[in-house]
């Protein structure tokens, strides 16, 4: 018997909820494109980028930017979400958006740096600080993207520079998106006192489970790629991605 396919129509009766994913389903999914269906890792972390980098184009078109110019800045960690992130801001120079890349933990990981390195040939500039006075964010960027911690961070173990990093952007005043887990936030219980409070979400393969405490304006979805026996085997329920999205708002 034939296939379904992949995010395929269905009758009201016929639709499940939507899948919200515990850290071990998360990475359990990761591990399953990795060693059974042979992406790799560097693969993932570019489609990831692009979707992310999608989503905002959707919710921040360049003409509706209240500044002159598209600026904005994308913070990345020392681990995968810092890489996508870097993806991230990559595909919206390629956009013509104007991003700035504040990555103060450069990860030893040669595939990351191979991010590093392409955004540096494009000309995207990095800053070799953030600044203190919030002001200053708000004043030169339209928006901030959070790539700083994701899921295979412990946000009770949330040490420098990072700490301070996310003290500096509770308190600006523009828009923040953030990628996959706001940085923060506990995948399954979702966000703390420390923890941001994004304005837009884009969840990565699918939702996790802290999503489900998110009170943004805008959730997105970023896993039409997902190869239909993974949408099966984890029960994931995706929606519907129309025409040729590879993110869709939920």
């Amino acid at each position: 018997m034939d296939k379904p396919t992949l995010n395929s129509s269905h009758s009201k009766e016929e639709i499940q909820p939507l899948r919200y994913l515990s850290r071990p389903e998360a990475l359990a999914i990761e591990k399953e494109l990795v060693e059974e269906f042979r992406f790799g890792q560097q693969q993932l972390i570019e489609i990831w980028g692009h979707a992310c980098a999608m989503a905002v184009t959707k919710v921040f078109p360049r003409r509706s930017l209240p500044k002159k110019q598209p600026t904005l800045l994308v913070v990345c960690g020392c681990e995968q979400n810092g890489a996508i992130g870097l993806a991230c801001a990559r595909h919206l120079r390629v956009f013509e958006y104007e991003p700035t890349v504040f990555y103060p933990k450069r990860s030893s990981n040669p595939l990351y740096r191979d991010f590093t390195t392409q955004c540096e040939k494009m000309d995207i500039p990095f800053l070799s600080y953030l600044p203190t006075e919030v002001q200053l964010i708000s004043d030169a960027y339209n928006l901030v993207v959070d790539a700083v911690l994701g899921v295979e961070s412990n946000p009770g173990e949330i040490l420098e520079p990072y700490s301070t990093i996310l003290a500096i952007l509770k308190q600006i005043h523009v828009p923040l998106v953030s990628l996959d887990v706001p940085s923060g936030w506990d995948v399954e219980t979702g966000g703390s006192s420390d923890g941001l409070s994004p304005d837009v979400l884009v969840s990565l393969s699918a939702p996790k489970q802290c999503a489900t405490r998110f009170v943004g304006k805008h959730h997105f979805v970023a896993g039409r790629f997902l190869p239909y026996d993974v949408q099966k085997k984890f029960e994931l329920n995706l929606p519907d991605f129309p025409g040729t999205e590879c993110v869709v708002s939920l």
